[in-house]
């Protein structure tokens, strides 16, 4: 058994070839989403964000409005880029969106991915301190707000108060009981997936990671996750950790499907630069008819190492479509791998 969510970006195109044109489709569009893939039985619904694009962005509005249409499916992010974030404020929204879905949200967080502004975060109020990376600072966020998520009081109570204090030190409200085991980190190299490890946090391998050892990206990851669940062990924790992996896959099953995708199927991965100076390998797109498809995927050495799938959705074609998308795969494709 293997779960199994979407993953969607939430572009919005105010364009007549877009069935999501505003940022009002998008937001609106993805509850709907999450409400019926949970209604097919899927397990996660995930949500990518991104500053300053015509995508999601403000991810605590949108986990909330999920959670209260929702009963069961897990609600999440991959990734929330935390060079963005102030950690307590975030741990209230956590909190608080957490306690609405009844204690299903899986957060993604990470350093976040290149941006459509240059030093957005500057924009935001945040600065690296002097001999800082923005990535030292991402992951000094990050730190903050697994801490607060603990639940421990830290704050020195006023003695006079507007409204009566429990005893002790006062701590973030709304707290979400554990929330903080539900926290995972986006890594983009092996490195940083057993930095991970060492904080307690799950792991999320997106479509593409850093290229360290010219080898298909399944193979990469495979890599990746050993090196996360050994640096996992030795940290000697106390829980089992979990993994995902994201993938764009589509059953071709009709003629739309083969209308939009019948030439999307790649042999390979795809290597290219994200920045100046990184060099990443880009994950293949799987298009196929099912019974290709579970032959292929059955070769998938990353996905059969993770216990969560999350497929990236084409949401600018519409929620019904993107259902039926995901409906093929849990039909036609996840039986004959046994993870259904």
């Amino acid at each position: 058994m293997k779960k199994i969510g979407f993953l969607s970006f939430g572009h919005w195109t105010p364009s007549a070839q877009s069935q999501t044109r505003s940022a009002s489709d998008a937001l609106l569009q993805s509850i709907d989403l999450a409400v019926a893939a949970e209604a097919l039985g899927a397990d996660g619904a995930y949500f990518r964000i991104h500053h300053f694009a015509r995508q999601l962005a403000s991810p605590f509005p949108l986990l909330a409005a999920v959670g209260a249409r929702t009963q069961r499916i897990e609600i999440g992010t991959a990734v929330i880029d935390m060079r963005y974030e102030n950690p307590l404020y975030m741990a209230e929204d956590a909190g608080a969106a957490d306690i609405i879905a009844t204690g299903r949200l899986q957060l993604g967080i990470s350093r976040g991915s290149p941006e459509q502004v240059i030093d957005g975060w500057r924009h935001f109020g945040y600065e690296p301190t002097e001999g800082e990376t923005d990535s030292d600072m991402a992951r000094c966020h990050a730190r903050t707000f697994l801490e607060v998520l603990r639940g421990e009081g830290f704050a020195r109570p006023n003695p006079r108060p507007m409204f009566p204090n429990p005893s002790g030190l006062l701590r973030v409200e709304p707290h979400s009981e554990g929330l903080r085991d539900r926290i995972w980190w986006g890594a983009g190299s092996n490195a940083t997936a057993e930095w991970a490890a060492r904080q307690g946090m799950n792991l999320q391998s997106s479509t593409l990671k850093d290229d360290e050892s010219g080898e298909p990206l399944h193979l990469q990851q495979a890599a990746q996750i050993r090196a996360y669940r050994a640096a996992w062990a030795e940290a000697g924790h106390e829980r089992e950790p979990r993994v995902s992996v994201s993938r764009s896959i589509f059953a071709l099953t009709e003629a739309r499907d083969h209308m939009y995708f019948g030439g999307s199927g790649e042999e390979g991965d795809k290597i290219g630069l994200i920045d100046a100076n990184t060099r990443a390998v880009f994950g293949r797109t799987y298009a196929a008819e099912p019974d290709v498809l579970i032959e292929q995927l059955r070769q998938d050495e990353a996905i059969a190492a993770a216990d969560t799938l999350l497929l990236t959705v084409p949401n600018q074609l519409g929620v019904e479509y993107n259902a039926h998308v995901i409906e093929a795969i849990l039909t036609h494709v996840a039986p004959g791998l046994g993870w259904r």
